[in-house]
């Protein structure tokens, strides 16, 4: 399932000893818009994937808090640390393989 992440829900979404992938979006960014669709589709293939999106333009702090400046920006989370950080629209094995590398079970 995809979740929507904001400052209110973002700790407590990062803190799963699973591994979550975090994408940095805005709706303005084209690269963004299509990254969406290819994360709908590993999470239609996979619903056990744990996805998470930060809209950077409703969510500053999180954005300047983990030094988003570019966009698609995602970032792997487990046991509430980062664990890897990709840029750019990545595609769907990508996605699928980051997860793995890092203990999803999907």
């Amino acid at each position: 399932m995809i979740t929507n992440l904001t400052t209110a829900n973002f700790a407590e979404a990062i803190a799963s000893p699973d591994p979550i992938l975090v994408d940095f979006w805005a709706t303005w960014c084209g690269p963004c818009m299509m990254q969406g669709e290819v994360l709908h589709q590993v999470d239609d293939a996979h619903p056990g994937a744990q996805i998470g999106k930060v809209n950077v333009d409703e969510e500053r702090e999180l954005a300047m808090q983990f030094g988003i400046s570019v966009i698609p920006t995602m970032i792997v989370f487990k046991d509430g640390k980062a664990v890897e950080t990709v840029t750019g629209l990545r595609q769907d094995a990508d996605i699928i393989a980051l997860l793995r590398k890092h203990g999803a079970a999907i």
